[in-house]
């Protein structure tokens, strides 16, 4: 899995010019990393976590997604990215309250077409994995923010991805959690899944490997 973004420029419509929200980022993000992306609300991050993630698209430049040129994919290769190859974490949890924690990790595993006992098996073991034996059958409703949390992060392991993206998914958590949830991210790098997390946290971005730090829509460092 392999990241390299050159001159990245977003703008969004509104006003005479639009609003700029990245003016130009470069750099690349090796299979295996941990990458922190830093900087004051409104400096671009979302941004650009939305575009490495196929989410949104750049305005202009160019962004290599594992050696393929991004702006060529079709909607379905880009659909098949997205739910084969990343895994997504918000700070919003985005759990359906609903469904169970098994539903919820279950939904992914649905869209790429695994049959009923293979979803129910593949989901219970990775709600295992995060430490939420026993909890299969709770709607988020019943649970903490920090088992809201490992729900998200199993959901996102369902299809076993290469790219796991996190968006502050410590924002809306204590101290003891959201250790809890960094240890637990280190921990699935450690297994060779790349990382790219947007964060406030200055511990948090120590730990990195590396960091992205994003000023006014531009590379600080």
């Amino acid at each position: 899995m392999s990241i390299r973004c050159v001159d990245l420029i977003k703008t969004y419509e509104g006003g005479k010019a639009g609003w700029p929200a990245l003016r130009g980022v470069s750099f690349e993000i090796k299979a295996g990393e941990f990458v922190a992306v830093t900087g004051h609300s409104g400096c671009g991050k979302s941004t650009l976590l939305n575009i490495i993630g196929l989410l949104d698209e750049p305005t202009a430049g160019q962004y290599e997604f594992n050696g393929r040129n991004v702006l060529s994919m079709s909607d379905q290769e880009r659909s098949g990215a997205r739910l084969g190859e990343i895994g997504f974490v918000f700070q919003a949890f985005h759990l359906l309250n609903r469904l169970s924690a098994l539903g919820n990790v279950c939904l992914p595993l649905m869209y790429a077409g695994a049959d009923s006992a293979e979803m129910k098996e593949r989901a219970a073991a990775l709600l295992h994995k995060v430490g939420l034996k026993g909890k299969e059958r709770k709607t988020p409703l019943e649970l903490s923010g920090g088992e809201r949390q490992r729900v998200a992060i199993a959901r996102a392991l369902a299809n076993s991805p290469k790219l796991l993206l996190a968006d502050e998914p410590t924002g809306n958590l204590d101290s003891v959690s959201s250790r809890e949830i960094v240890d637990m991210l280190f921990g699935l790098n450690a297994e060779g899944i790349t990382v790219v997390m947007v964060t406030h946290d200055k511990e948090i971005s120590a730990r990195a490997r590396r960091n992205i730090r994003l000023r006014d829509g531009r590379l600080e460092e």
